[in-house]
């Protein structure tokens, strides 16, 4: 990506430093329990590790190590093409599917280049983000086409076998956080009818000043659930919410989303692969009747979720003078 532009440069505040939590503190999951049968241990260990984490590891899940590698070496081949034929496939504003190498956290770049696909191929989505405007705009994924070395009919393949793979990982763990809340098990099925979920796979290329600039700025993710594969190099780190150091609305803030941020290095290239499960467009986002009493009232206003994703998205490709839209300027 070259040398560090001045829109890379985080504020001094935000900027990487030496002290990381130990991995070994962060919550694991281990699907192994749950298949022999002890679904109330896992419920209970999930929403432990929801109410203080926001983040948990899982092991012992079915999705295949093989396939996700072979989406890393399928993506490093095709980010590793040329600038021009990356943006063959770059997204736009009409259309947020595809390669994309500007984008913006809290109105700074991240260093960092990336490749989405939606779930649901293709998909509506609101055109604008206003409230009184009620055009729908078809989305669709754009996919590279075969070239001289690469035969980019695999990679689509693979791609989208992983994401189905994960996402029957992801509403298999959105039941478990249901009951762990104590709802039935199906209670936020009906919400992800017609979803706009994706995968993303991002690319982070070695950084001449990785003191400067970050992966990915701090931020909370707006999905329901996100269900995230990454590499051995390294670079997650989250926010421990006991102290602040650096290791959704539906809950009423019972299980909040985890602050986190990507740190790059000087000598080696990292990969991710993030799925986000996301509503239907039409979806109107509130806490949830039966998590609220005269002493939880509800914290969120409502919410429509296709307009709150047509502003997000807006936001990704240019610095604007204020912040993009977060969920916690939906609090009352």
């Amino acid at each position: 990506m070259g040398d560090l532009d001045l829109s890379f440069i985080q504020d001094l505040e935000n900027r990487p430093t030496v002290k990381v939590i130990e991995a070994e503190e962060v919550p694991v999951i281990d699907f192994f329990t749950s298949s022999h049968g002890d679904t109330k241990e896992i419920v209970s260990e999930i929403g432990n590790a929801c109410r203080k984490w926001g983040f948990f590891q899982v092991i012992n899940h079915v999705v295949p190590l093989e396939l996700s590698k072979r989406v890393v070496k399928m993506a490093k081949e095709f980010f590793d093409q040329p600038i021009e034929e990356k943006k063959k496939v770059k997204r736009d504003e009409g259309n947020s599917m595809g390669y994309h190498d500007r984008e913006h956290t809290k109105n700074v770049r991240d260093w960092k280049e990336v490749f989405d696909f939606s779930l649901e191929d293709p998909r509506l989505v609101p055109a604008m983000d206003n409230l009184d405007d009620q055009e729908l705009r078809t989305i669709s994924n754009r996919w590279p086409q075969l070239g001289d070395l690469i035969d980019y009919s695999l990679t689509r393949k693979a791609c989208q076998e992983y994401s189905r793979e994960v996402e029957k990982l992801g509403y298999r763990l959105l039941k478990l956080v249901s009951l762990s809340l104590g709802l039935p098990a199906n209670r936020l099925n009906g919400y992800f009818i017609d979803q706009t979920s994706l995968c993303r796979i991002n690319h982070y290329p070695p950084c001449p000043n990785p003191n400067l600039a970050l992966g990915v700025g701090r931020h909370k993710d707006f999905s329901a659930l996100t269900v995230l594969a990454q590499d051995d190099v390294g670079g997650l780190e989250i926010r421990r919410k006991s102290d602040g150091e650096w290791i959704p609305v539906w809950s009423n803030d019972t299980y909040e989303s985890v602050e986190h941020r990507v740190v790059v290095n000087t000598e080696k290239e990292r990969f991710s692969i993030p799925v986000l499960l996301l509503p239907a467009h039409h979806v109107n986002i509130e806490p949830l009747e039966e998590l609220l009493n005269e002493q939880n009232p509800a914290k969120y206003q409502r919410y429509n979720w296709g307009k709150f994703y047509a502003s997000r998205i807006r936001g990704d490709y240019k610095k604007r003078d204020v912040e993009n839209i977060q969920i916690r300027h939906l609090k009352k």
